[in-house]
């Protein structure tokens, strides 16, 4: 994949959270030839037609590591389409405490969070060098209007995030601290194999505080469990290189049934509550 030169223009105000994003040159067939389509929003659109495809997607954008693409109260303009790179999305507190709520990978959308009340509920933070397809949000109502399909696949990407915070809950309320990283390594694989990865060995992109916080784990608690995935010869973890030994084995756990001594309910100590 080729990286772009970057243009030293803004491409609008950003509040001074770290480096604002920087417009990249735009690439003529960007949706046809970009590895993550097929799972992305113009998927809707007819992909020969030039003149709608334009009228839709933006110039990409780069944004650097700890940067947000956008904050909390946020006004809704545009939806982000990632294209490489991760983010994740923090959710703050009365006391101004972050709770990870999710994380994104090339070919998921950032910003649905704000269509109900178009203000941004959460922040958005690269977790590395990242790009993105802006998709204004308005445009994109009044090209819904004429491709149905477009709308039909906006719908998807809704109801895609809504299972998305069901499946979460349940693991925070019913899964031990061993299953709830079982049950996060077998979806982050999933996610690099819908990409055209490997399902065995990927790279983490987040910290080890982030998983915690995303896990409703206390971070000692996820290094424990980390431990045990490797002394069971299940999970090789080092550093944030992943390398899944047994499949099986992790299924098996993630269902409750592995070898892993598990207890009957989560560790007070330990857990802590659904962010």
């Amino acid at each position: 994949m080729t990286r772009q030169t970057t243009a030293a223009r803004l491409v609008h105000p950003v509040p001074d959270h770290g480096a604002a994003p920087i417009r990249l040159q735009p690439l003529p067939p960007a949706c046809a030839a970009c590895r993550v389509s097929g799972l992305c929003l113009p998927t809707g659109l007819p992909v020969d037609d030039s003149q709608c495809l334009g009228a839709l997607i933006g110039p990409r954008i780069r944004i650097h590591k700890g940067a947000p693409l956008f904050n909390a109260n946020d006004p809704l303009t545009t939806l982000y389409a990632v294209r490489c790179g991760s983010f994740k999305t923090n959710l703050n507190n009365a006391e101004g405490q972050g709770v990870v709520i999710n994380f994104w990978m090339p070919g998921d959308v950032l910003g649905l969070d704000a269509i109900a009340t178009e203000h941004h509920v959460c922040d958005a933070i690269a977790l590395e060098d990242s790009e993105v397809c802006p998709i204004p949000y308005r445009r994109l109502q009044a090209l819904a209007r004429d491709f149905p399909v477009l709308q039909q696949s906006l719908n998807r990407l809704m109801s895609r995030e809504i299972v998305r915070e069901h499946e979460r809950v349940l693991m925070l309320c019913n899964l031990t601290a061993e299953e709830r990283l079982a049950n996060f390594l077998i979806d982050l694989s999933r996610c690099f194999v819908d990409r055209g990865y490997s399902a065995q060995s990927f790279i983490l992109r987040m910290s080890r505080e982030d998983m915690a916080s995303y896990l409703g784990l206390r971070l000692e608690t996820v290094c424990r469990s980390v431990a045990r995935l490797r002394a069971q010869g299940i999970v090789n973890l080092q550093g944030r290189l992943v390398e899944i030994l047994d499949m099986t084995a992790l299924r098996a756990l993630e269902q409750g049934v592995g070898d892993i001594d598990r207890k009957s309910g989560p560790k007070p100590p330990d857990h802590l509550p659904p962010g």
